[in-house]
């Protein structure tokens, strides 16, 4: 084994990085020298995903090479002081820092894997394509009973509440029935809090980014972790009910994957689940496509809306896309949509307590009939732009709004939960308060239902006026946010909210919407934006009244699409997701002129709210399209070395040590003379993969070369799967004899001999198209000329991130 390190002449003098036999290391000659800073040096060899280097790191108090294995990634989270990478929702706003990981979606073809693929029966093949589908039909019924578990307690808790405090009011006990709404509202939201920042910090927030971030093939700690399940569930029951503005819906795209996640795990030793046939999703691959299916999923179940569920798992979550993907994911929405008719059909029976019209929001306006003019063309282009300034508003906002927190929540969990608290109070306040500001009103002698609403939802909220009258800002506030966008989107109701109202609900929906994103309970932006969407497009269809043939709720409808593309930046599945919603197809060229305007305008101000929350929380996204600067730049420029490489044949000792002394992931296998002609490529090899071999002692005394006939007969493909979360072996789970590090062990049938590998010369953003495309963790760079040694280095996430790519070259333009 050729250890490569850094020396140190002098202290506080790090001379360049050289192998120890004298040679210089192959780096590219482009690379500028690394920096020195508080007296120290810091040689950025790799991020954890390396193949064979490490960050190096000398102290000039010390003449001590010490490794960082829990080295930082590519970006910096916005929070002070942080090193590294942060992985949850609370990350933006204070949570702990955790190393963060690359999925590995290539297939190792080594011996091993040959001979199980020569061997695989037709049965074999049979039980796997079962399986699968078995699979997903699972994941689309737990989705689907998890989303209408999450409505009926929403329903229920919610309703109790609000008629409590309704009951209260009748007898004009105000002040008593604002302590018993406050507290109700107070309570439930603390507990969410609490259980999301001691249990699980990875379950706040909407989950979107992390989702999607896992599918582009970063590997985040706890993301998908059961605890974090568990606290989406409830802890987004509770904070719904609890009157936040916010919505469940993201929230169900983070359960549908964490769903997906826990049935991908290819079965559990700890809990004896471990039937041969869940051994075939051990692997990055099919867990990968499982987690685009609940992605789906998640979707599905929160609209009702099936296949807007799989187009927003094409459009906005996964990063790889293929034909037989598409039809599993629209057989898992399919399962939804079955599971949840059938349940609320059973529900419309009177047997599921409050639970009324249900909170799976279904607006259905087929009733009205809109036909176009030239003038309500005018209107839907001048809402598209409104749409479009007040999304690029909305996103600049949030940004520092989530950069605030972070001073307060990154003291820990008592001062998260305290934040949310005082959310709470000013969100019941609003509540509460503001519908006093509005004037009573007298039914509509023909209102289509009973004015006024009183122990239910509905249109016309009494509140505090008189009998025969109603408080228009109360049926907006005092209802649950699917309630309220059911009033806002009611057709034949032109005269119903004054304009007065329309504008105190926008201003407070759009404020109330910003602060409560970030706190610590589960929250979806989904709702929030399609409220105040909606209220904006109904002032629009309000003042258009006299020239307008349009609906107000019409107007509505598009008022919430046109905000949809504004912070969301999504098109084709956020107009199906409407139109399942509304049952009118007959507005279809509408939304999509209005989404199209919307999601132009706001892109010339920043980025989609998702996009935004992935980069401030430092998570190593890969674009699909590489920035123009990396083509002034080419493989060989960003490589780090030195590099450590085994031989083919390597001794025990030195692979021992080399794990201990680093955290990357994959190894360069390289034979020299004699066991080859010339120094010669023969693969790569795992970490994980190594850890099982010398785990099994797999040893030998003389430095030979086999032909793997033992090592293939003492295991078998999947005894060097992926293990399920958090469970695989670590170097510290070695026992080895000084007399078993002193023998030698063949790695030629675990190293995959066909890695993907890119001339030195390659151009940065073709490198960075194809790392993206094919979905990898390492991509070996092989030199141009010959004679040097076989490998230049390795290009993983890290290398193709801005900042590693800005550190290197400070005076290479930004993008921007």
């Amino acid at each position: 084994m050729e250890v490569q390190g850094q020396r140190q002449d002098q202290p506080g003098n790090p001379t360049r990085a050289t192998k120890m036999d004298g040679h210089p290391s192959p780096r590219s000659h482009h690379q500028p020298p690394p920096p020195e800073r508080d007296g120290s040096f810091n040689y950025d060899i790799e991020s954890m995903d390396g193949g064979g280097a490490w960050r190096g790191r000398y102290e000039s108090s010390e003449a001590l090479l010490r490794y960082d294995d829990e080295a930082g990634g590519p970006r910096q989270p916005l929070l002070r002081k942080r090193t590294m990478n942060t992985t949850s929702q609370i990350a933006i706003v204070g949570a702990n820092v955790c190393p963060i990981e690359s999925l590995d979606y290539e297939i190792v073809e080594n011996d091993l894997f040959k001979q199980d693929w020569r061997s695989r029966k037709k049965k074999q093949i049979f039980q796997y394509i079962v399986l699968k589908w078995a699979l997903v039909l699972l994941i689309g019924m737990l989705t689907g009973i998890v989303g209408f578990f999450n409505n009926l307690a929403v329903e229920n808790i919610a309703g109790l509440k609000l008629l409590l405090t309704s009951d209260l009011m009748l007898k004009q006990r105000y002040f008593t029935a604002f302590l018993a709404y406050g507290g109700c509202n107070l309570v439930l939201a603390t507990t969410a809090a609490a259980i999301c920042a001691y249990i699980a910090p990875a379950a706040a927030g909407s989950g979107i980014p992390e989702v999607k971030a896992y599918l582009n093939g970063v590997d985040a700690y706890s993301i998908l972790a059961p605890s974090t399940l568990f606290v989406k569930i409830f802890g987004s029951i509770l904070g719904v009910s609890a009157g936040f503005v916010l919505g469940k819906e993201g929230p169900m795209v983070h359960t549908g994957a964490c769903i997906a996640n826990l049935l991908g795990q290819g079965g559990s030793r700890k809990y004896h689940l471990t039937w041969n046939w869940l051994r075939y999703f051990k692997n990055d691959r099919d867990r990968r496509d499982l987690i685009t299916c609940g992605s789906a999923a998640g979707v599905a179940a929160a609209f009702r809306a099936p296949v807007g569920g799989v187009l927003f798992a094409l459009e906005e979550a996964a990063s790889w896309w293929r034909s037989a993907l598409l039809w599993r994911t629209f057989f898992t929405t399919a399962v939804v949509a079955v599971v949840l008719r059938g349940l609320i059909e059973f529900c419309r029976s009177g047997k599921c307590g409050l639970f009324g019209q249900g909170g799976l929001i279904m607006f259905d306006l087929s009733s009205t009939i809109p036909t176009y003019t030239a003038q309500d063309v005018v209107a839907i282009i001048v809402l598209g732009i409104i749409g479009g300034v007040f999304g690029g508003l909305f996103n600049f906002l949030l940004d520092r709004i989530l950069r605030a927190y972070s001073i307060i929540n990154e003291r820990g969990p008592p001062f998260k939960i305290l934040l949310t608290m005082i959310i709470s109070i000013i969100t019941s306040a609003c509540s509460y308060g503001l519908p006093w500001l509005a004037p009573c009103t007298p039914c509509p002698a023909d209102a289509a239902e009973e004015c006024p609403t009183i122990g239910r939802s509905g249109n016309f909220k009494n509140f505090q006026c008189p009998p025969g009258h109603y408080n228009g800002l109360a049926s907006l506030f005092f209802n649950t946010n699917d309630d309220a966008i059911r009033n806002l989107f009611s057709s034949g109701t032109e005269k119903e909210f004054h304009m007065s109202t329309l504008f105190v609900f926008f201003t407070a929906i759009y404020c109330l919407g910003l602060v409560t994103y970030g706190i610590a309970v589960p929250s979806g932006l989904f709702i929030p934006v399609i409220l105040a969407g909606a209220t904006y497009g109904r002032i629009v269809g309000t003042l258009l009244g006299p020239i307008s043939d349009l609906d107000p709720g019409l107007f509505a409808l598009l008022g919430a699409a046109s905000f949809l593309g504004g912070t969301m930046r999504m098109t084709v599945s956020v107009c199906v997701i409407l139109l399942e919603l509304t049952n009118d197809l007959h507005m279809l060229p509408l939304v999509m002129l209005v989404l199209l305007i919307s999601k132009t305008i706001a892109d010339s101000f920043n980025k989609g709210v998702y996009d935004q929350i992935v980069v401030m929380k430092g998570l190593p996204f890969m674009e699909a399209h590489a920035e123009p600067f990396m083509r002034n730049l080419v493989a060989g420029d960003v490589v780090s070395g030195p590099l450590i490489t085994f031989s083919g044949v390597e001794k025990v000792g030195n692979i021992v040590h080399a794990l201990r002394i680093t955290g990357h992931n994959g190894f360069p296998v390289v034979d020299e003379p004699p066991v080859s002609e010339a120094p010669e490529l023969v693969g790569l090899v795992l970490r994980s993969h190594l850890l099982v071999l010398l785990k099994g002692r797999s040893f030998m005394k003389e430095k030979v070369k086999t032909s793997g006939s033992f090592v293939l007969r003492r295991f078998g493909a999947f005894d060097f799967a992926k293990p399920g979360s958090g469970k695989g072996l670590k170097i510290e789970d070695l026992d080895l004899t000084d007399e078993e590090l002193d023998m030698y062990v063949d790695l030629h049938p675990i190293t995959n001999t066909s890695p993907y590998t890119v001339v030195e010369t390659m151009s940065l953003a073709k490198a960075a198209v194809l790392f993206r495309a094919l979905g990898l963790r390492h991509l070996l760079v092989v030199p141009k000329t010959p004679g040097r040694p076989p490998i230049v280095g390795i290009l993983t996430r890290h290398d193709f991130m801005h900042e590693h790519i800005h550190g290197l070259f400070p005076n290479l333009g930004k993008s921007h």
